[in-house]
């Protein structure tokens, strides 16, 4: 690629990466998602392309400068969302899914559908029976509307060409030869497109203050460190449309008068890390990227800092600090980050996800964006939906869709026939949602009011089979074992508050522990220094509320109403169903089980560990176990 110094150039050279585009009749997308990297899709990948390549079909891996007759376009793609059924292989035009594949399906996709043009049913995706040969028939990908997510898994992540080829930056060729940085502010103001890293703070504010500073040098950060658990929205969108966060960052430079951009992503996302390399060396090959975009005059330079994993560097001065080399730790605001942010210069920070966006904004408009979801939560939102639920994955739906929609519509369901209980939303940060909140529009707005928050969009779908206070539990290990210690509130209250859940799912819970944990969180939220230990004890709070009887029945009962809690289990012998045949007591590891040969045996409950070897051991279903 030569470097492109004008707009006409540019134009000229998206027109050539369309037709090449167009050129590929067919096209296999393998998709080279993390979650299908790691289930073999990078052999399925090389296997369908040797394939090819003996049976002379002509294959095209990088759109080529000089459009040609029809070739196969064969495209390691960005995350395709579905990753319960990866790995995944998409053929178009046709928009068939082909799902878990294995590397001995490719020589029958070769001759029976890029040769032969049919679809094999056996790989299609079956629900009820029903058998789904195109992706977007099937009811996972229905009801989804995917704007941020459109092209991931639709175009190779790695290639710029492709990128340019479905419209790609034209909203930056529309703000360095259109728009003033005024307009660009404006236009983004005007959207109400808000921060989608969890606070959902107004982007369009935002940058409007980080404009008005006076100081130089200004900086763009975007938030890549997603470290909710189960969250992946972020990484997604790097892995598989890197350019479009890397267009939105560019936009944002122009907007604040900034000529630096900085991307802090974890290391635990080597592939994120590595495309957005990819990308950037690309973009500045192309001038798309440097020192003069486009012949401009106007330049931007993007870094990559990889974090080491620490969850408090998702909060914005400790994610700056870590850039600077420090230990990441929050400290005391005012003054923002827009105003004393990277090398204590003013410094606008969003995460990807809220880049990804603006490249949609500024080309089609704020009315339109607007139009998508609730006027003060417009635009559409990715979660990560895991836990007891039939279909997980990534999926993207409009601001204001219901709990009920993407839990029973896109996710299908409780997985096995069990019934819902309850959803974690937001992640640590965040609270649970029950049976009752099943209407309520997942939007910044409607869940604020139930105490709720999006976070950064990780949704855990619990059943009737989950213990709330071993979420709460598992929840607050994780972030008082992510707090960074600076202040007293955070590190020392989460403590506490762990001992106490712990010693409640371990049957020595005491009169006055609820209590005492909600006095607790009181304090906690209202004294620590930053967001984490603000919204440390959410998920405490929120089963207590909703849960308040299984925190009394491990109490007061010392049971576990759903039966998950190993120490509170009871292991009982049926004296009329036992034999006497002692095969129980012989495998007991701790000698808890005693008796005499033809007569009933008995467990010590102060030995037994919990560890249902009698059970297992059982020839006549004597031995049973209780919640």
């Amino acid at each position: 690629m030569r470097k492109l110094s004008s707009r006409e150039e540019l134009a000229a050279f998206r027109a050539v990466c369309k037709e090449s585009f167009q050129c590929e009749k067919t096209k296999i997308l393998v998709c080279g998602g993390t979650g299908c990297v790691a289930g073999g899709s990078l052999d399925i990948y090389a296997r369908l392309q040797q394939l090819l390549t003996e049976r002379n079909i002509p294959v095209e891996v990088e759109l080529a400068d000089e459009p040609h007759g029809d070739v196969v376009g064969m495209k390691k793609s960005g995350c395709h969302g579905f990753c319960e059924m990866g790995p995944l292989v998409r053929i178009e035009p046709q928009g068939w899914l082909y799902t878990k594949v294995k590397v001995d399906d490719c020589e029958e996709i070769v001759e029976k559908t890029i040769i032969g043009g049919e679809n094999i049913e056996r790989l299609a995706y079956k629900q009820n029976g029903v058998s789904y040969q195109k992706q977007e028939e099937i009811p996972f990908y229905k009801k989804q509307t995917r704007l941020v997510l459109q092209s991931c898994g639709h175009i190779n992540s790695t290639s710029i060409r492709d990128y340019l080829a479905l419209d790609g930056y034209t909203a930056l060729e529309k703000c360095l030869f259109e728009l003033s940085p005024e307009e660009i502010v404006q236009e983004v103001s005007l959207s109400n497109l808000r921060g989608r890293g969890g606070g959902g703070f107004l982007a369009g504010r935002k940058w409007a203050s980080c404009a008005a500073q006076k100081e130089t040098p200004k900086y763009i950060v975007c938030n890549g460190d997603e470290g909710d658990p189960g969250a992946f929205m972020d990484r997604s969108i790097m892995e598989g449309d890197p350019h479009r966060l890397l267009e939105g960052m560019i936009i944002a430079g122009l907007a604040i008068g900034s000529d630096q951009g900085y991307i802090y992503v974890r290391a635990e996302y080597p592939l994120a890390v590595d495309r957005l390399r990819i990308a950037i060396a690309q973009a500045e090959e192309l001038g798309i990227l440097g020192d003069s975009i486009l012949g401009t005059g106007k330049g931007f330079h993007i870094h990559i800092n990889r974090g080491a994993g620490a969850f408090v560097c998702g909060e914005g001065s400790a994610l700056t600090a870590s850039i600077e080399g420090k230990r990441g730790m929050p400290r005391v605001k005012p003054p923002r980050t827009v105003e004393h942010g990277l090398f204590n210069k003013p410094t606008n920070l969003n995460n990807v996800e809220t880049y990804a966006n603006v490249p949609m904004i500024m080309n089609k408009g704020a009315a339109w964006y607007k139009s998508i979801g609730p006027e003060n939560s417009p635009g559409t939102k990715a979660f990560a939906l895991t836990g007891t639920i039939r279909n997980t994955g990534l999926i993207e739906v409009p601001m204001g869709t219901t709990l009920r929609e993407v839990i029973f519509d896109i996710g299908g369901g409780m997985r096995g026939g069990t019934k819902f209980k309850a959803v974690q939303i937001g992640g640590p940060s965040g609270g649970c949602l029950t049976e009752k909140d099943l209407d309520i529009p997942l939007d910044f707005d409607s869940l604020a009011k139930v105490g709720a928050m999006i976070g950064s969009g990780g949704l855990v779908v619990m059943d009737d089979k989950t213990c709330m206070v071993e979420v709460a539990r598992f929840f607050m290990n994780f972030t008082q074992n992510e707090s960074c210690g600076k202040c007293v509130p955070c590190r020392e209250g989460t403590k506490r508050m762990l001992e106490i859940l712990e010693r409640i799912t371990e049957g020595k819970g005491e009169d006055g522990d609820i209590e005492r944990l909600e006095e607790l969180a009181d304090t906690i939220s209202n004294t620590a220094l930053c967001g984490l230990g603000k919204t440390a004890p959410s998920p405490v709070i929120s089963t207590i509320q909703n849960f308040r009887e299984e925190y009394e029945a491990h109490i007061y009962r010392k049971r576990c109403p759903a039966g998950q809690c190993g120490k509170l289990k009871v292991f009982t012998i049926d004296p009329v169903k036992c034999k006497g045949c002692s095969k129980c007591a012989r495998n007991c590891p701790v000698n808890a089980i005693s008796g005499k040969i033809k007569s009933p045996f008995t467990i010590d409950q102060a030995k037994c560990i919990k560890c249902g070897a009698c059970i297992s051991n059982c020839s006549f279903g004597a031995v049973s176990e209780e919640a």
